[in-house]
């Protein structure tokens, strides 16, 4: 099978990169010819002043990215065109191009980005699901892309003017959700319920089990507000014990997260910056357990699958997809999110009972092996294509 990946990268490297470039090359492991078209926002740093205020219009609609498409489509004639992010630089054009090519298309869900100019479903913290219950024209007033009314507006038109033409209902064949939760919501944001299909992120090479406990607990990801570093912060502080924390990730909270650490003398919470991969799994086989305290639904962080290979449980909020993903008491535990008593008081029973936490371990790794391999994914992923296809033959 001829594949045509399509993917617009962000400036700063996250998740979605990886599961792309994870299932491109677990595809060509099987035999199967992939094809890339990639963007990339970096793109945005070489455009004058003028040329910004101008991208609303490629924002919306690009034509640039739309013949690019066709010339690729004409020369690779691929079976199947599977997109994961247009957002910004590639625009759903792409998707009219293939209509009009008769190529079939699959489409992965990674975020909320079709019901929420935010792309979260969150705001101050919270979740926030106006724009899916009341409109886009809520995001625009709170301003929830980038904390700017005009840029909202943008995200808002985009998605205001691909409603309309009827680009999400009529130019994809199979729309890719990473939990059952994730599948819901987009049904209630007027997906066709028919063509969304279920398929989790998985690990693509093992990384192993871990062999000893671990000495510290963990968090992995982007130090943002959405991802609840503060809340765990605050919730370490509380803690009746000294044991240590180990964050490892990057973004703007970073020197603010310090800052309160150092100031309120927490000396058991390290940080280590943003890691290679290797790294970070080594640092998951070392660790006691891992902490998703986030505030948002989440699509399917990469770090619990990750964890779970890795035979560490996890302790995550009681929101979304984590829910479904991480069984209570069994391959980890969940906490109300945002709650900053409720997790101290998760992250205090956790580590009086070391017992519990290998018990959960052994779960977490066996969950791995039978739901997250590469095996099982690739299958689900074939499915996926198979029934695509057969969804635009009939059309």
């Amino acid at each position: 099978m001829r594949v045509l990946v399509v993917h617009n990268s962000y400036q700063q490297p996250g998740g979605e990169d990886v599961v792309v470039a994870q299932e491109s090359r677990l595809l060509e492991s099987q035999g199967h010819n992939i094809i890339s078209y990639a963007r990339s926002n970096h793109e945005l740093k070489s455009l004058s002043a003028t040329q910004r205020l101008l991208f609303v219009k490629d924002l919306v609609y690009s034509s640039k990215s739309k013949c690019e498409i066709e010339e690729v489509l004409r020369k690779e004639k691929p079976d199947v065109v599977h997109v994961h992010n247009t957002f910004m630089m590639i625009s759903p054009s792409v998707f009219e191009a293939c209509q009009q090519a008769r190529v079939p298309v699959v489409q992965t869900l990674h975020n909320y980005r079709l019901l929420c100019p935010g792309w979260t479903l969150s705001r101050n913290g919270k979740v926030c699901e106006d724009c899916v219950e009341g409109g886009l024209w809520h995001g625009i007033w709170h301003g929830c892309y980038r904390e700017s009314h005009a840029m909202t507006a943008a995200v808002a038109a985009m998605l205001k003017f691909h409603r309309i033409s009827g680009t999400w209902r009529d130019s994809v064949d199979g729309y890719v959700a990473l939990s059952e939760f994730a599948r819901r919501k987009f049904i209630e944001g007027g997906l066709p319920a028919n063509r969304i299909h279920v398929k989790p992120n998985f690990v693509q090479s093992d990384p192993g089990e871990k062999r000893n406990p671990g000495s510290y607990a963990l968090f992995v990801g982007r130090l943002s507000p959405e991802k609840g570093v503060e809340t765990l912060l605050s919730a370490w502080a509380q803690m009746s014990r000294s044991y240590p924390l180990v964050v490892i990730g990057d973004g703007p909270l970073r020197e603010s997260l310090a800052a309160e650490v150092a100031k309120k003398n927490i000396s058991s919470v390290i940080f280590k910056g943003w890691l290679p991969r290797a790294q970070t799994l080594e640092a998951m086989k070392q660790s006691a357990f891992l902490v998703v305290p986030s505030l948002w639904y989440e699509g399917f962080p990469m770090t619990i699958a990750e964890a779970f290979a890795c035979g560490t449980p996890v302790l995550c909020s009681k929101l979304g997809g984590m829910q479904e993903i991480v069984d209570d008491g069994r391959t980890g535990l969940h906490h109300e999110p945002g709650n900053i008593e409720d997790l101290a008081s998760k992250l205090t029973a956790l580590l009086a009972q070391p017992e519990k936490i290998a018990q959960m371990g052994i779960a977490a790794r066996s969950e791995y092996e039978s739901r997250y391999t590469a095996a099982s994914n690739y299958s689900s992923l074939m499915r996926i294509y198979e029934q695509s296809i057969h969804t635009h033959s009939k059309n």
